[in-house]
């Protein structure tokens, strides 16, 4: 993914910072624990596909 691109994305729920994680392929808010997933480098910020983090992450 463009790191450019990802300095500018925000959590479509809360407006907080996204950390991209390369491994998993998703954009991580950690204020709302949420992940979302990045199919093909094109980041899904759609809250209903977004997957609750459990209590490790």
């Amino acid at each position: 993914m463009d790191p450019k691109l990802i300095e500018i994305l925000v959590c479509p729920v809360c407006k907080g910072p996204l950390d991209y994680r390369r491994g998993a392929t998703e954009m991580i808010c950690k204020g709302c624990r949420l992940a979302y997933p990045v199919h093909d480098d094109i980041p899904v910020l759609i809250e209903q596909e977004a997957r609750e983090l459990g209590p490790e992450e």
